[in-house]
């Protein structure tokens, strides 16, 4: 299946990117350390990743090493081999801010969010960058919208859009 990897990476001197190939990592600790040759002098290191246009993840490395992860859809860890290995490690993550999910009736609850698929990981990890947990959850979830769009979204708040585009016209 085709995806599409986007290693982005903010330097004193401003945002940087690489695209990734995943096919030959095996597990969590070789994608990490496939960001990681990035990280020299970055504050901050993500990768995203899109599928078939059927689902997208984050994944951000943070200052001590560790990986945080987020997945749009669940469903992707039973349909791909990538969306199985980023899934398996996103549902291990402990979200840092609760969101009431439903699918039938956003209405019944005002802190509700209405998913078209299942995320799952930590819904808080660019809220530092401007989207904070609820606005991705809601991203995620937006009708119409591909998994490519709401990368750039995530881009553009961050301010790391023009890196992430140069990559794609590559």
């Amino acid at each position: 299946m085709p995806h599409f990897a986007a290693a982005l990476y903010r330097r004193p001197s401003g945002w940087g990117g690489e695209e990734l190939e995943l096919k030959g990592v095996e597990d969590l600790d070789g994608v990490v350390d496939e960001l990681r040759q990035y990280g020299d002098e970055a504050d901050v290191q993500l990768l995203f990743v899109e599928e078939d246009d059927e689902w997208f993840a984050v994944l951000r490395v943070d200052e001590d090493g560790d990986p945080r992860i987020f997945l749009s859809d669940a469903r992707a860890m039973e349909s791909s081999e990538l969306g199985a290995l980023i899934g398996e490690a996103a549902t291990v993550a402990e979200p840092r801010e609760e969101l009431h999910l439903v699918e039938d009736d956003p209405d019944d609850d005002e802190d509700a969010v209405q998913t078209g698929g299942d995320p799952v990981g930590d819904t808080d990890l660019l809220s530092d960058l401007g989207t904070p947990a609820r606005k991705l959850i809601e991203l995620s979830a937006e009708e119409g919208q591909l998994p490519a769009d709401v990368i750039s979204s995530l881009c553009e708040r961050a301010g790391c859009l023009d890196a992430l585009e140069s990559l794609r016209l590559a």
